[in-house]
């Protein structure tokens, strides 16, 4: 008599989902995401939910709630390809929480996502160790997250990221285009390379020059893969001191991420002014430079899609402008002016008129790029 085949001891296990390494990466991550935890946080690691005491917001006149969401895109593809996933977290940080100060919020909690295709808890443990280096950096409670095993949607070796903050901010010190007048100085904060855009670009001009990511990189004095992962500059400490420092001095942040430099500061100008950002000002950074020259493209070309050296930028009042760089550069971001405010017709020529259903001001970059080192300004 023939039986029916004896049922799988793990029939989760059997169907490619192994929810012991789940636990594994959880205890490997465990003590980096508690030193993000202040007395604020409740619950510990591990829970359904992250819980966070807000009973300080008592001490607000009115706060406002202000939240990001953001992943890190095609950067995770040269992760896996040389096997370094220790940056991607800061990453991540950066492209959510240093979205939340650019109306003068401070960040108070964040929460992670990470689908793959198969749990490596070394791995996943080294993404969020990042994650909670980052969130130590930017003062943010790491409260929570969730890894999410995918068999046969995502290859074994593949993954994405995802994350999602909260921050703070009294309505009537909230930063943005209302505070922006004729005559303020723009500021431009220098970037630490790609940061986390533009990196499909970056991956087409790669394959087409028949570049592993492994090789050595010349210009980099490293692997290509090594230079292109350099993490993305966390802007959210030295500017929430800046904001604290001057008063009513920073009138509009800009974080410079999809769509370049001035799409995104047109998005904090108010409709009816102009800006035209001075591109001698700075020398963009070599990765842009060789990245540019072997997609034979020009650096203005790659406008739209980089950041080209400027991560963040600041539109400060003029009397405030000259010891705002200052500080910034201590900080150890290098600060210069770029550009100035103006009101009224703006001159002919294109110019990039609000991003991304805002109808704001309208920006353009002009002249030549130095080639001198952003850190003398």
């Amino acid at each position: 008599m023939t039986g029916a085949p004896a049922a799988p001891s793990n029939p989760y296990a059997a169907a490619g989902v192994d929810t012991a390494a789940g636990d594994l990466a959880v205890e490997l991550m465990k003590s980096a995401v508690r030193r993000t935890h202040g007395p604020e946080v409740l619950g510990g690691v591990g829970g359904f939910a992250g819980l966070y005491d807000a009973s300080f917001l008592h001490s607000y006149r009115r706060p406002l709630l202000a939240t990001s969401t953001d992943g890190v895109g095609t950067k995770v593809a040269i992760a896996q390809a040389i096997d370094k996933h220790d940056t991607i977290g800061l990453d991540l940080v950066g492209m959510v929480v240093d979205d939340i100060v650019v109306v003068g919020a401070k960040p108070l909690f964040m929460t992670d996502y990470i689908a793959c295709g198969k749990v490596f808890p070394q791995r996943i443990a080294d993404i969020v160790r990042g994650i909670a280096e980052g969130c130590a950096a930017t003062g943010t409670a790491l409260v929570g997250g969730e890894t999410a095993e995918h068999p046969g949607l995502l290859g074994p070796g593949d993954y994405d990221v995802a994350g999602a903050a909260t921050g703070v901010v009294e309505a009537d010190r909230m930063l943005g285009a209302d505070r922006v007048r004729d005559g303020d100085v723009v500021l431009a904060l220098a970037s630490s390379g790609l940061h986390s855009n533009g990196y499909s670009l970056v991956r087409h001009i790669v394959a087409r020059a028949g570049i592993q990511y492994g090789d050595n990189a010349a210009d980099f004095g490293t692997t290509w893969g090594e230079a292109l992962l350099e993490p993305t500059r966390l802007y959210t400490s030295p500017l929430l001191r800046l904001v604290e420092a001057t008063g009513d001095g920073v009138h509009a942040l800009s974080h410079v991420t999809g769509g370049g430099i001035a799409a995104n500061l047109a998005r904090v100008l108010p409709q009816g002014t102009w800006v035209e950002v001075d591109r001698s000002t700075w020398s963009p950074s070599p990765v842009f430079r060789v990245l540019a020259d072997l997609g034979d493209l020009s650096l203005e070309q790659t406008e739209g899609t980089w950041n080209l050296g400027i991560g963040f930028l600041a539109v400060v009042a003029p009397e405030t402008a000259d010891a705002a760089a200052s500080a910034l550069t201590a900080a150890g971001i290098a600060t210069w002016r770029a550009g100035l405010v103006q009101s009224g017709a703006h001159p002919e020529g294109e110019f990039e008129q609000g991003a991304k259903g805002v109808d704001g001001g309208a920006v353009r970059l002009v002249g030549t790029y130095g080639d001198h080192d952003v850190a003398t300004h």
